[in-house]
């Protein structure tokens, strides 16, 4: 048994049995991933795989159980490695992350430049997409960490830790009737034309919730990802805007005014994920205590090798997250 041969192995399930794929995937010949995969069913003695004709048709009973432990065999491989560059090299490498807009734009950058003072050997990359995207981009490994405030836990067993919690507020053009009120509600909110987070972004679904438990239906006229883009088309009078409140700068905003809307919204939690096999580097930690102050090394480690979701959750109870 090879390691080449458990790779074929993988690249062939994860491109939908499609081996034409997986030699594209691995940069290799067809024949020889189908010779590969031959020779490895005949050393074990079961069929991984069902076939028609030459095609792969499915994966055996027996094929999942393989493929479940190969996968499980290639992340430790793969740990091997890391531990050998974090010894050779432990303030080199790369760190790469998936993020929302909102994350980018506005929590990161101070995050970002305290990180590249203290690691100018690692390499940075982020990715944008929403929570979906963004959780799958971690769970296959193509990102360390991500980084997105709608839930994510469903996504590829990613090991979830909160990191702070912000509220939503409400953007006019200064001097709108709005600013006048002493008390903000939802039904004063409902009077005008709404513009806000495409629903899937930035808490949008708490949003929504919010207006449907007083039976309202506001009037959103325009929805996007990027609170930049928001409140442009309200500067444009297109309508009111509702965006997270880290997303506005009186100094720079400055023909925009704010309304706090805690007191409508209930407030949104931001986590930072990553899968259980990824191998912690020391600029890793390093990163999450600058993301999140109250994330340790050690409770970083318990969450690891917390065995479920109500344990994971158990540890992060007593937090007392900052607010932005």
């Amino acid at each position: 048994m090879k390691l080449q041969q458990l790779r074929y192995l993988i690249a062939v399930a994860k491109s939908d049995l499609n081996i034409t794929a997986a030699a594209e995937r691995l940069f290799t010949s067809q024949p020889g991933i189908s010779k590969q995969v031959r020779l490895l069913e005949e050393e074990l003695g079961v069929r991984i795989f069902e076939r028609n004709g030459r095609q792969l048709s499915s994966i055996t009973p027996a094929g999942k159980a393989v493929i479940e432990r190969v996968e499980k065999v290639l992340d430790d491989v793969e740990a091997i490695r890391d531990i050998a560059r974090q010894f050779n090299s432990p303030d080199n490498g790369s760190l790469s992350i998936a993020t929302t807009h909102t994350q980018a734009r506005y929590v990161l950058p101070p995050v970002i430049q305290n990180f590249r003072s203290r690691y100018p050997g690692v390499k940075l990359q982020m990715h944008q997409g929403n929570p979906e995207q963004i959780s799958e981009m971690a769970a296959s490994g193509q990102v360390d960490f991500a980084i997105a405030t709608e839930a994510t836990a469903d996504f590829g067993n990613l090991v979830m830790m909160p990191c702070y919690y912000w509220n939503r507020a409400i953007i006019t053009p200064c001097g709108h009737p709005l600013q006048k009120l002493e008390t903000l509600t939802l039904e004063s909110l409902a009077e005008y034309p709404i513009v806000t987070y495409v629903f899937g972004f930035t808490g949008r679904a708490q949003l929504d919730r919010a207006f449907k438990k007083r039976g309202l239906e506001p009037q959103m006229v325009l929805t996007a990802t990027d609170a930049d883009v928001i409140k442009t088309y309200v500067k444009l009078g297109l309508g009111i805007g509702i965006v997270a409140r880290m997303a506005y700068d009186e100094d720079i905003d400055t023909t925009l005014c704010a309304l706090d809307a805690s007191n409508l919204f209930p407030s949104s939690i931001t986590r930072l994920g990553f899968r259980p096999s990824l191998f912690l580097y020391e600029y890793h930690y390093y990163f999450i205590r600058l993301f999140a102050p109250h994330l340790t090394r050690g409770m970083v480690d318990a969450a690891v090798l917390a065995t479920s979701e109500h344990e994971r959750n158990a540890l992060f109870k007593e937090l007392k997250l900052k607010e932005l």
